[in-house]
C-alpha cells in the first residue's frame, strides 16, 4: 500500500482536490458503512426471496406501518431495501460505540447473530406476517443467519478495520513528533 491509499483510508486532510472524500470524518464513514451495508444484503435478501431462498422479503418491514398493497409488490421491497439501509445507520454506529475496538471478524459474525436473534426472536410480535423462528422453513432460517453474518462482518469488520487503521495513523504521527532521546 502507499502512504496516499493509507492517507485516504483513515481520513488524512490533504489540500488535493484530485481525492475527493478525505474529509469525511470517521463517524459519517461509520454511516456510510451501515447504510450501504444496510442496502446491499437487503438487496441481496430480496434476490434470495425471488429465488425462493427464503419466504422473507425486505417489505417485512413495512408491514406494520404502512397501508396499501403497494408494500407487497416490487416498489414496497425497494423502499423498504432504502429504510433498512437508513436503520442500518443505527446498528453501525452501535457497533461503533461498543465494539470498534474488536479486530477480529469473529465479533462481526456474533454481532449479526445477535442482530439475527433480536430481529427473529425479540422483535417478532412486531410484525403480523412473520412466522416464529420454529415455524419458518429450514432453508429461510438458514438463508437469513448467513445473510445477518455476512452484514455483521461487513459491517464490523469494515468499522474496526477503518479505527485501527486511524489509531495506527496517529500512533505513528505522534512517534514521529515526539523528540527521540
Amino acid at each position: 500500500m502507499t502512504d496516499d491509499f493509507q492517507s485516504n483510508s483513515v481520513g488524512e486532510q490533504r489540500n488535493d482536490p484530485d481525492k475527493p472524500g478525505e474529509s469525511i470524518p470517521f463517524i459519517g464513514r461509520v454511516m456510510i458503512t451501515g447504510f450501504t451495508g444496510g442496502v446491499f444484503w437487503s438487496l441481496l435478501g430480496y434476490l434470495a426471496y425471488v429465488l425462493n431462498l427464503t419466504e422473507i422479503s425486505p417489505n417485512l418491514l413495512l408491514q406494520p406501518f404502512i397501508l396499501g398493497e403497494w408494500k407487497n409488490g416490487a416498489m414496497g421491497n425497494f423502499v423498504a431495501v432504502f429504510c433498512i439501509g437508513f436503520l442500518s445507520i443505527g446498528t453501525a454506529l452501535l457497533y461503533y460505540l461498543v465494539l470498534k475496538r474488536f479486530s477480529s471478524m469473529f465479533v462481526g459474525l456474533a454481532y449479526g447473530l445477535a442482530l439475527w436473534a433480536l430481529v427473529f426472536f425479540l422483535l417478532n410480535p412486531i410484525f403480523p406476517n412473520l412466522k416464529s423462528v420454529f415455524e419458518l422453513e429450514r432453508l429461510t432460517t438458514i438463508t437469513t443467519i448467513c445473510l445477518y453474518i455476512l452484514y455483521g462482518v461487513f459491517v464490523g469488520y469494515t468499522i474496526s478495520f477503518e479505527h485501527n487503521e486511524l489509531l495506527s495513523k496517529k500512533s505513528k504521527k505522534n512517534a514521529q513528533a515526539s523528540p527521540q532521546h
